[in-house]
């Protein structure tokens, strides 16, 4: 739903909670080797100096992962750094990281129609660089490296405060490779060719779609806390700005007429700022109660190349502040148990494409969500039991409807009112002391009130005619399962023997079908699907390894072929309806294993 501030200025949604390795006072080392199907092998090593004179300390990481995926030509090559120092001072640390990651992958985002999913030779099928004639082009790629350096600080000012900031900045380059069969050379910036009498304005050629972005900022919080914890108080904000350049070159032709090796033909730069402050106060109401209250202020600009009512390509902005309330109360109703009831409010920036692609006079509102919370949660030694029923509703939530622009792009519109409504069921309890048993569960109801859907319009043979609109009321949010539910079941037979462990587990997970579109149709969706993984690890501690791991997977092991996603183009032919669709096959029994030596 809505997180609170401190999670982040956005807070829309779900908030994952990404932590950077915690200080190891001792030094360490560690080296990770796996395999298995598909040809995947990783590598990685870690290392820590531990604390050095009590104040200094590095660690680092360095990691490679390559694999030929289970779709055709599907490969990746992944690798990754991250490196920390780290200086303690009596009250305070300054820290200074920096983390990179760069990945070369072979384009499988296409999907495949349904009539090629049954087939084990089949679903494997890639249309990515197909329209090379004869063997596929071998460097339909995505290729893009992004580096992080940040810079930490924190200090006890008093007993009852404490300052934390932090500096940072991102830098991501890359781009995507397609081969192209009998593009217009007018649309590439390129004179038609001509060879005697014949005239040529179409060519295979090799483009490249390009991100060159750069983003940087700063966050801080100051807190106060009342000794007894009767009360907190956090005052923060963050300042940030995001400058990306988006760029297309030709960097081959068949025919490339006036063009050169990286030959230019699109251009678009926009800037993004974010400013926001917040206040939170957590309160202590009673013996067993407690109560927060955020308040922030966000503010959100962006600069960037617009459509005009004239279809010219200027320079534009576009601003937003918004006010986004949160509050909640927490009861603990006794030593094991707790309830908790939470509102809170939060408002979404259109994103950058829905500026560029839509008409001055056409620009989409931001999205509001208004979330409702309560929760009962249960804990004992043996095991625990946590149920949560949520309220989101939407105002104008962006979506997809079909609609084009006047420029032939598709866009995404406001759709004004939509809700989601579920309840989460999550429990654990511990059988004996040898056996595990963990579930989840979510039951829901997603819906958009109204909305019109447009359909493309062709004749019989099938040249474009236009749009046609179908009004559609109370259908279900496109990729949202009524029902989500996991398990697992470990068993530990050598639970409390001294210097060594063994786990094996069992784990599943169910998700409900889900409609591709928001139009309700009940031949437009992805099944349900459920798979099963096995996994067993045995840990020992022989000198002089501080431990050595031996890790064991078999996912998927009951061989389901199953779907996780897919997408789909309704549109009419001479007045009668039609449906494309594309899925996206995932791999049926596969293995890893793998050693892990630390020290």
């Amino acid at each position: 739903g809505v997180g609170t501030s401190t999670n982040g200025a956005g807070a829309f949604g779900a908030t994952i909670n990404v932590e950077t390795n915690n200080l190891h006072p001792e030094p360490f080392a560690e080296i990770g080797l796996a395999g298995g199907s598909f040809n995947t092998l990783k590598r990685n090593i870690r290392f820590g100096s531990g604390l050095l004179n009590q104040h200094f300390s590095i660690e680092g990481r360095l990691s490679k992962i390559t694999s030929d995926g289970y779709v055709d030509r599907a490969s990746a090559d992944l690798d990754s750094y991250y490196l920390s120092a780290t200086l303690l001072g009596q009250n305070s640390s300054l820290q200074l990281l920096t983390f990179s990651g760069h990945e070369k992958t072979y384009q499988a985002w296409y999907g495949i129609s349904a009539s090629l999913l049954d087939d084990p030779e089949t679903r494997t099928f890639n249309p990515a660089g197909t329209e090379k004639a004869g063997e596929p082009y071998d460097n339909q790629v995505d290729d893009y490296r992004q580096t992080h350096y940040q810079l930490h600080y924190f200090t006890q000012l008093h007993p009852e405060w404490t300052l934390n900031a932090t500096l940072h900045y991102t830098k991501g380059s890359g781009f995507y490779e397609e081969y192209k069969a009998q593009e217009n050379l007018p649309d590439y910036g390129l004179a038609t060719v001509s060879i005697g009498d014949t005239a040529i304005e179409s060519s295979d050629l090799i483009r490249r779609r390009w991100l060159d972005n750069d983003f940087y900022g700063t966050t801080f919080s100051l807190r106060y806390q009342r000794p007894g914890g009767l009360l907190k108080l956090t005052l923060g904000g963050a300042w940030n700005q995001y400058d990306g350049r988006h760029f297309g070159e030709v960097i081959w032709a068949r025919f490339a007429s006036n063009g050169e090796i990286r030959h230019p033909y699109y251009d678009n730069d926009a800037t993004k700022t974010d400013f926001n402050l917040f206040g939170k106060m957590d309160l202590r109401l009673g013996q067993k109660l407690n109560g927060f209250l955020d308040l922030q202020v966000r503010r959100v600009g962006y600069t960037f190349l617009g459509l005009t009512d004239q279809l010219d390509r200027l320079e534009q902005t576009a601003a937003h502040t918004f006010f986004n309330p949160k509050a909640g109360i927490f009861y603990q109703a006794g030593d094991l148990a707790n309830l908790y009831l939470s509102v809170g409010v939060a408002n979404r920036e259109p994103n950058r494409d829905d500026y560029v692609d839509n008409l001055t006079s056409q620009q989409p509102r931001p999205e509001k969500l208004i979330n409702a919370e309560a929760g009962y949660r249960y804990k004992a030694p043996k095991g625990g039991f946590e149920a949560n029923i949520y309220y989101m509703h939407y105002k104008d939530q962006l979506a997809l409807n079909g609609q084009l622009n006047d420029d032939g792009a598709y866009i995404r519109v406001n759709i004004p009112d939509s809700y989601r409504l579920g309840l989460e069921l999550a429990g654990e309890y511990h059988i004996g002391d040898h056996w595990q048993a963990h579930a989840t569960a979510t039951i829901s109801r997603n819906k958009v009130s109204s909305y019109t859907e447009y359909l493309d319009a062709y004749d019989a043979d099938f040249n474009w005619t236009g749009q046609e609109t179908i009004d559609r009321s109370n259908t279900d949010l496109a990729f949202s399962p009524g029902v989500i539910a996991s398990g697992e079941m470990a068993w530990l037979p050598l639970s409390g023997a001294q210097n060594r462990d063994l786990s094996i587990s069992l784990l599943g997970k169910y998700i409900g079908r889900q409609y591709l579109d928001n139009s309700s149709d009940d031949q437009n969706i992805l099944p349900a699907y459920f798979f099963s993984d096995l996994r067993i690890r045995y840990t020992l501690h022989p000198k002089p390894f501080r431990e050595i791991g031996l890790a064991f997977s078999v996912n998927n092991w009951t061989g389901s072929l199953y779907e996780s996603n897919g997408w789909s183009y309704r549109y009419l032919v001479d007045g009668a309806g039609s449906l494309d669709q594309g899925f996206y096959p995932q791999a049926g029994r596969h293995f890893l294993a793998g050693v892990t030596l630390a020290f």
